[in-house]
């Protein structure tokens, strides 16, 4: 379906014509007929399935056409010549607050309206200008909003579309009595649109309260995997992850690539490992100051941008443009997650690779992730990488037997493999990842000199 046939606004319609967007995506196609009619809309959809054009092209038509409400408030300010808020959209975090703002004024660059984005972790002058000059739509994070409320600095008095963006994972963090107080200070009379990756128990019971009669569209992911994507597995101890993910990085011959870790210290632990084998890397995850953010982000948008060391959390509602790699350190708990992972490449019909380090510990999560998607992850081989030259990468020495008929697997002993071809038979085997332009060593070496030598791994 063409956007075209949504009967959008001519200024939004020569927008979309402008950044070459001209079919609307499932989400779109069931979100934006039901908010062009002034339906409250739960939408259940993942970043990455045009989510934030499903509640901003229609949010903008509305306020393109419709009138301003006869609010005292209102009123006073359109006397004063001065804007209304009548657009708001709560996010939970900075980042994605700040590319929905960008979206809104992508999409509406044809228009007046003005959008800006509020949010913590930065100076809040700025933020106040723009709030002074007068703006048709607000994003914004919900304790910046509810400080700025606090300090006189936002009327919400007249809006007439509420957006919760990322709704669940605003009640994940704790925001249940920011949101309550923030729509307390709503009109009565306004459209509310809620959208979230899933819709728990909780979410349900906030959506009976805040919207009226609302229409839920759905647009998650099917249990199968991008089919642009190279997927393949390497069978890896955790005391040899940080040597075959080197060597991956290596024999890529380039591109953006994305690593995800469980945890915030392991994200940290994994570019500082990096890092120290000459390959630039940095880590995003919900400890860094908003300065600190935004630089890891302006780098990794970068024309030679460093890996990205991610959580999930942190990764989650932000869209990072043109990856080329996944690579799971840590493998997902659930095939929804690795679907999630890997759909951060293959975007826009380009191809892309997912690659999934894969210790003993978390092969059953492996089988689980194959039977969620009906597909089996094909495994790869790496080579054989001596102990001593991974200085540093290395978790904790393991060299325990393996048992009699189980893979073998490394044990971060000298001169050991970190990795040896699946049980499930050589069929499934390969000896490098697809599409890589050599098979370089990382560091291999049966003699020892004095002291630890580290891989040599030219920069990224």
């Amino acid at each position: 379906m063409k956007f075209d046939s949504f009967a959008l606004a001519p200024q939004l319609l020569e927008s979309l014509q402008t950044i070459g967007y001209h079919n609307a995506t499932p989400i779109q196609q069931q979100a934006i007929p039901p908010i062009l009619k002034g339906r409250d809309v739960i939408g259940c959809a993942q970043t990455g399935t045009g989510k934030t054009a499903a509640f901003a092209l229609p949010t903008l038509h509305r306020l393109i056409t419709a009138k301003p409400e006869p609010t005292g408030s209102a009123r006073r300010r359109q006397r004063s010549g001065r804007r209304a808020i009548r657009g708001l959209v709560v996010a939970p975090t900075r980042e994605l607050s700040s590319q929905i703002a960008t979206e809104f004024s992508t999409y509406g660059q044809r228009t007046a309206l003005r959008t800006t984005a509020i949010f913590g972790g930065v100076r809040q002058g700025p933020q106040v200008e723009a709030l002074r000059g007068g703006i048709d739509l607000l994003v914004a994070t919900p304790g910046r909003l509810l400080d700025l409320l606090g300090q006189g600095f936002v009327d919400l008095s007249a809006v007439q579309i509420l957006i919760l963006d990322e709704a669940d994972r605003m009640l994940d963090m704790g925001f249940i009595h920011d949101l309550r107080k923030i729509i307390a200070r709503l009109p009565d009379r306004r459209q509310t649109l809620m959208f979230s990756a899933t819709l728990p128990a909780p979410m349900r019971g906030c959506a009976d309260q805040w919207l009226r009669r609302p229409l839920a569209v759905t647009a998650t992911p099917s249990a199968t995997t991008p089919s642009l994507v190279d997927q393949s597995a390497y069978f890896v101890e955790r005391s040899g992850k940080a040597a075959a993910l080197a060597w991956y990085l290596q024999s890529t011959g380039g591109g953006k690539s994305l690593v995800f870790s469980r945890t915030r210290r392991g994200a940290d632990r994994i570019a500082r490992r990096l890092q120290r084998d000459g390959i630039p890397a940095v880590a995003i995850h919900g400890n860094l100051t908003q300065s600190r953010r935004n630089s890891v982000m302006r780098q990794f948008e970068s024309p030679q941008p460093p890996i990205l060391v991610a959580t999930d959390l942190a990764a989650r509602g932000l869209d990072f443009s043109h990856v080329s790699h996944v690579i799971n350190y840590d493998m997902p708990d659930t095939a929804e997650a690795y679907i999630h992972r890997i759909g951060r490449t293959a975007r826009a019909g380009s191809a892309g690779q997912a690659i999934s380090l894969c210790s003993t510990e978390e092969r059953g999560q492996l089988r689980l992730i194959e039977k969620g998607t009906g597909k089996r992850v094909p495994i790869r081989a790496v080579p054989t990488v001596t102990a001593s030259t991974s200085t540093g990468l290395a978790d904790e020495p393991n060299r325990r037997e393996p048992r009699s008929g189980s893979r073998p697997v490394a044990t971060g002993g000298p001169s050991c493999d970190i990795l040896r071809h699946s049980s499930m038979g050589p069929s499934r085997a390969a000896t490098a990842p697809a599409g890589t332009r050599s098979k370089p060593r990382v560091g291999h070496s049966t003699k020892r000199t004095s002291g630890p030598r580290r891989p040599r791994l030219a920069g990224r």
